[in-house]
Parts: structure tokens; sequence; C-alpha cells
């Protein structure tokens, strides 16, 4: 027991105290064992009670929460005590803080309480914190981050494009950044506000670095379903979370954004009004203000039925916006190198997201074609190597795909292209090679493998081969020999692939591959399965009324064993996946069919 306890009138019986009390929150705990052991001044108590009430301890609740017990003899005490599972035991880093005279803790609203300092430290018992979430080794993540962390509430405002992939987009970005997803929201649907809890406000601009379906996120203050809920939200909302961004000093506006209604001015104005109840205290600057906060109304999705009122009503601090403007910055119409099937900029960003690609990865891609996915992860500062059968793309030779333009110019490659946007320090290499061939070395390399096979509309499926049954060797070729090309079934293809990314991606990589289906027999077992791969998202985007591509992401769960080559054969849906290899002809059927209608029409 510290020295300033055992100078006081009454020595409070901390291991007795342990054991009696139900601390009603994580935080509570830490302030009392924060308080033990770096007290902010002496005091002299007479009583129970009085220490109680000095010391601004917790009352023992009347139902004990289910609780986990774990030794503290690792913090000098012998005794055993109840922390709540997936908490960290309270070490004496945490800041003291002046002890409450009139107000009892536990009476206190949790986002009042101040969150223990960001940093990532290690415990004895495995557990590791990450700011401030500790998650305990062996307990669910989920369970850790909900109990031990002070979540804050922030409203995410989606881009109404590509809407299958927003929710794998946030959740894969989330993850990568020590987060996770965690809403009170049941569906996301075509929705354009999204209700987060998200650990930090580090996290959430670290969200806005990156998303590409995301338009802006707010802290959120107040929510409701018309204006009087609102302002009843707000007025809820802790005024000390107010404070830091209304004083005097600051300066200010606010912003109406609605969506599928327009407001006039006068409509605007009147809103605005409406929170002079709210504590601002600093100036009104349109031009530069320090602090932006912005009422967000919905009327929901559709243009010809909008109602009177909104659906839900919004109210935040803006903290950062998206990166929507590199779908333009980045456009195909200006890039230097294109080809038939050049990735658009916005879903080639997607992928790199859904990959969770990050500074100094190494991502491949063994369909390279002109490059465009390499071009996305290296914006993010991941160094790129791709392979391609084609050696006019490769080298840039041959027949141009721009219009107006017959052959290819002298410096239109990959390489010019990530040049052209300053990226060229990210390019590895980029080689001829035959996809379905074993032509590495047994290893992990990659940390991510982001393509996008050919579906044999635009782009042949080849490989390379020979009729004959005994293929010749390779060292009886003269240097200068062309191999000859054989068709590449659909199935082969994709199974080859999910080979390759299980023996070359490092344990936890991702696979981000596209998948050719023809709609009216797509079911979900058509999806093709590894032992080594576990299916995080799977994506829809129509191509026809008939034919559509999903963006199937994968993650490496595994090590790569010698078995786990002829897995698929194995599967009970091998059939299933043997449909693919019909993709091309099922599309052009449906392209006769269509146009044999739209003539028989034009007849009648």
């Amino acid at each position: 027991m510290s020295e300033w306890a055992r100078s006081s009138k009454l020595e409070v019986d901390r291991e007795v105290y342990m054991e009696k009390v139900k601390f009603q929150s994580s935080f509570e705990e830490l302030k009392f064992e924060a308080f033990l052991q770096k007290p902010p001044r002496k005091l002299k108590v007479h009583s129970w009670s009085e220490a109680q009430r000095k010391l601004v301890l917790p009352q023992p609740a009347a139902q004990p929460s289910r609780a986990t017990l774990t030794s503290s003899s690792h913090f000098g005490i012998s005794t055993r005590k109840y922390l709540p599972a997936g908490v960290a035991p309270p070490g004496s880093t945490y800041p003291r803080e002046e002890p409450r005279e009139s107000v009892h803790l536990a009476q206190l609203p949790l986002p009042a309480l101040q969150a223990p300092p960001q940093r990532e430290r290690r415990w004895a018992g495995g557990g590791r914190e990450l700011g401030n979430c500790t998650h305990r080794a062996g307990a669910p993540r989920a369970t850790a981050m909900a109990m031990s962390c002070p979540l804050n509430r922030y409203l995410l405002l989606m881009a109404q494009e590509h809407l299958e992939f927003r929710l794998p987009e946030i959740k894969s970005l989330l993850s990568l950044f020590g987060g996770q997803f965690i809403s009170s929201q049941e569906t996301y649907g075509k929705s354009p506000f999204w209700i987060l809890s998200i650990p930090s406000e580090d996290i959430a601009r670290n969200l806005m670095k990156r998303t590409v379906c995301a338009k802006s996120i707010f802290e959120l203050w107040g929510h409701g379903k018309s204006p009087e809920e609102l302002y009843s939200s707000l007025k809820n909302y802790p005024v000390e979370k107010m404070v830091p961004f209304l004083h005097s000093d600051s300066t200010y506006k606010i912003k109406i954004h609605t969506f599928n209604k327009t407001l006039t001015q006068e409509e605007k104005v009147k809103r605005i009004d409406a929170l002079e109840f709210l504590p601002f205290e600093g100036k009104v600057n349109l031009k530069k203000p320090q602090h932006i906060f912005s009422v967000l109304e919905d009327y929901g999705l559709d243009p010809n039925r909008i109602p009177e009122n909104p659906h839900n009503i919004y109210f935040g601090r803006w903290i950062a916006d998206g990166q929507r403007e590199l779908i333009e910055s980045y456009s195909v119409k200006k890039r230097h190198f294109i080809g038939n099937t050049s990735m658009d900029a916005g879903l080639s960003f997607i992928m790199a997201n859904h990959g969770k690609v990050k500074e100094n990865d190494i991502v491949f891609d063994p369909f390279v074609g002109t490059g465009g996915l390499l071009i996305a992860s290296a914006h993010f500062g991941a160094y790129v190597y791709g392979t391609d059968i084609d050696y006019n793309t490769v080298h840039g030779l041959g027949k141009a795909s721009r219009k107006n333009q017959k052959w290819r110019g002298p410096d239109e490659n990959i390489r010019a292209n990530l040049r052209q946007y300053g990226l060229e320090k990210y390019y590895l290499d980029v080689l001829v090679s035959d996809a379905s061939k074993p032509s590495w070395r047994k290893g992990t390399y990659f940390d991510a493998i982001i393509t996008d096979p050919p579906y044999g509309i635009r782009e042949s499926t080849r490989k390379t081969g020979s009729q004959k049954e005994i293929l010749k060797g390779m060292e009886k070729c003269p240097e200068s020999h062309v191999p000859v090309s054989l068709s590449y079934h659909l199935s082969d293809m994709f199974f080859d692939l999910l080979n390759f990314a299980a023996e070359t991606l490092v344990l936890g990589g991702r696979l981000v591959y596209w998948l050719p289906v023809y709609t009216p027999e797509y079911t979900e077992e058509m999806v093709p399965w590894h032992p080594c791969l576990r299916l995080i998202s799977n994506c829809e985007q129509k191509l026809s009324s008939h034919t559509s591509r999903r963006l199937i992401t994968m993650e490496k769960v595994k090590e790569f064993e010698n078995r786990d080559e002829y897995s698929h054969l194995l599967s009970d849906h091998f059939l299933l996946y043997q449909g693919h290899n019909s993709f091309r002809e099922k599309y052009f059927s449906g392209v006769t069919k269509r146009i044999a209608k739209d003539e028989k029409s034009s007849q009648q």
C-alpha cells in the first residue's frame, strides 16, 4: 500500500474492497486503480462511506456482471480480483484525475469520462492494447472492443455508386487501421447515411484517406426522425465534448446537406437559426473556418415520391472527406497507355482497398494487361509487379486501342503509366509469362494479388502449349521460339489462380479478382474454393441483363501443403465450377437473342 494511505486515519482495505465491488464500467476500475497508485493529494478520512465519497469510488452493483477471474500478481498485488472479460489489468501509466467531491462517478455519463491516452503496450497474459482498446489473447475481439473502448459515433456519407462494394471496402479499411466495423444499423442497402462506432478520430481520418466509396465523415452529435428529436438528442450530448470546438477563439460555419431534395436559401437559414440553443461562442467564417458543422437530412431514395418531412436528420462535426477526386485524376481517358480492357479507376482503387494494400507491400497482378491495377496499388505506397502472356501488351507494341491512333507510340507502356502519376519508384518489373505454368520457386512473396483475368469476350483466354501429346522440352527450343497458344478454360484459370495465391501469398495476404458469371445460372456454390483461402466478400457488378461479374476477395488463413493443390477435384461443387467454361457462348447467345428481339419489335 502506498505511503499516503498508511498515514491516513483509515486504511482502505483494497483486497477486501476489490473482492466485494463490481464496477459498472471498466473505466471506473481504471480510475480507482490510478487513484490508489498515484493519488493527487493526501486525504484524511474517518469512515468507509467518507472514503467512498472522497475517492469517488463506484458503489457495488446489485447484479454482478459476467467476469473473468484473472491474476493480479504482476501488479505487485498477491490477491486475485475480478475484471470484465477482455479488459486489460490497469497499470500505473494512466493519468491522474482530480477526485470529484460532489458527483458520484457512477452517475456520470460514460462519454463525459476522459479516456486513457492513445498508446500501444503489452502486459502479462498475452494481451495487447491498441489505442484505448484492449484485445486479450483468446477472447473475441468484438467483446474486448465493446467492453473496454469508449467508442464514439460517426456518420458516414456514402457515394451512390457501386453500392455493393461499399460495405466490404469500409470493413477492410477499418480492419487495416486497427478498428472494427461496429454499427447499430441492421441494413446498409442503398442508404447514403451510415452510423458507425469507431475507437478514435485518428482511425476515422485514416479511413477517409483511403476510401473512394465514402464522401465525408462526421462526428455525430445528434440524430432524430424529426427536428424535435434532433434537438433533444443534441441537448443530451455531453457539453464537455462540444466545448473544444465552440470556444470564443474558434471560427466555424454550418452547412445544410439534403439527400433527394433541394431546399431554398430561406429554408436553409431557418434550419441554422433553429440551432441557436447550442453554445456557439466563436465567430462565423464562411471561407476558412476552423470547424465545420453540418445538418444532413435524408428524404429517402425515391425521386418520384419525395416526402414533405425528412425520414432522418443528423447533426455532426465534419472530420474529413474521402478520396473521390482520385476517380477523376486517375481517369483512363487521361492515361498515357490504355488497352481494350483497362480497369476503371474507381474500381481499381476499390480493389486495392479490398486487398488492404498498404505502404511497402508487394502487390502482384498475373494478368497485368496495361497495369491499371498496379497504378492504384502504387498510389497507396505498394511496390508493384506483374506478368502477362501477351508480348505486345507488356512491351507496348502493336495496334493502339485509342481512337484515331493506328499504332502505339514509342513510350506507351506500363512503366510510362506509373511515371505519368509520379509513381515510377514503386515499379518493380513486368514480365511475359504464362499464368498456367509454375514458373516461381516455392515461397511466399506477395502481400496481395489483385487481378482481372480475361473472360474470353474482349480478350481471349490463352495459355502456352502444343496439340501434340509429347511436348518438346524447352531446352530443345531455340531462344527465338514462340510457343503455340491454346485455349485456357475459365475453370482451370481460376483454380490455377487460387493455387498460386495459396502458395505465394503471405499469411493474412489477400487475393482480389473478378469472376464472370451467367446470371440465370449463378449460385454461390459456383465461387471457386480453396482450403488455404477464406472468402471475405462477394460483390456483383452488372454487365448486361443476363451476365455480371463478381468481385471476389479471399484471405490466406493457412500455409499451403502439396495435398491442397488438387483439393478442388474433391469438392462437391466441381461440376458447377465447370459451368464457367461456357461463359463466352452464353454471353454471345444472350446478345444474339437480344438482337433478334429488337429486330422483331422494330418490324412490328
